[in-house]
């Protein structure tokens, strides 16, 4: 019988700290903290953007203290329409945890349908890394990276999606990065889209339609956000429509850190007098 482990990804761009804050104050009972800031991710440097992929020893040693092994049934959530269990999901498949899933609706959901709410913060286990069975590493065949991306400016040979807001995508707002605009050539599918407005995944013909006119091979369309969390969420909705595209995992926080990366802005429209 295969265990089954809850984990909170509750977190805010705004406040790194506001994501545990709520966790400790209420949550699905036994449900362990994914801190976006500490697990999914490491720390900043020059490139690889605003949440660069963590070291591979320190994520399956964090792994290992949680209790997941690649026969554990992981049950992930937030409040925040996936985007942060997205990223969680994604990178627990690539070290080989096959039996994902996300909670539809997230903890919102989970509340108004009446289920229990803890207030306590599960221990983790004082656990030794034992990665028997998981892989060597993470499968890194659906990543691609800055080089990759640079490439294909001249031989067009990758589609990307820009998964930010279009006011983003565009240019005409930018409140997070230091530049603003989008990768030349690239199309936008904001990932709010993904959901609806109480935060349920869109039926499985919306993901389809999203992605039919996107003729490439699914290894060359490239999906990418702000800090390749949010991506994860246009990733996610791919995986439903049956598509396996990549992701840009350092996204545009990383393109706007090389000097000699172009930028794109898309003018407002004109307006008729």
């Amino acid at each position: 019988m295969n265990t089954v482990l809850v984990k909170d990804c509750g977190f805010t761009i705004a406040g790194a700290s506001a994501g545990r804050a709520g966790y400790q104050r209420a949550n699905i009972p036994g449900a362990l903290y994914c801190d976006l800031n500490l697990h999914p991710s490491r720390q900043q440097s020059e490139h690889g953007g605003r949440h660069p992929l963590p070291a591979e020893h320190a994520f399956f040693d964090q792994l290992a203290r949680w209790g997941i092994s690649p026969h554990t049934e992981v049950i992930l959530y937030d409040d925040q329409k996936f985007a942060f269990a997205s990223r969680a999901w994604w990178l627990l498949s690539m070290a080989g945890i096959a039996n994902v899933r996300i909670l539809n609706g997230g903890y919102r959901a989970w509340c108004n349908a009446g289920y229990a709410q803890d207030r306590r913060t599960a221990p983790e286990k004082n656990a030794t890394a034992n990665h028997s069975g998981a892989k060597e590493g993470f499968d890194r065949s659906n990543v691609k990276s800055f080089a990759d991306i640079l490439q294909s400016q001249d031989t067009q040979g990758l589609t990307l999606i820009d998964s930010r807001e279009t006011a983003r995508y565009r240019g005409e707002s930018e409140p997070i990065d230091p530049i603003a605009g989008h990768i030349p050539g690239a199309l936008n599918f904001p990932w709010g889209e993904v959901s609806d407005q109480q935060g349920y995944i869109q039926p499985i013909q919306f993901h389809i339609q999203r992605w039919q006119n996107v003729h490439q091979p699914d290894e060359n369309a490239v999906i990418y956000c702000g800090s390749g969390v949010t991506a994860c969420v246009n990733l996610l909705s791919a995986t439903i429509a049956g598509r396996a595209f990549r992701v840009y995992a350092g996204s545009w926080s990383d393109w706007i850190s090389h000097q000699d990366a172009p930028i794109a802005v898309s003018p407002q429209p004109k307006l008729a007098h």
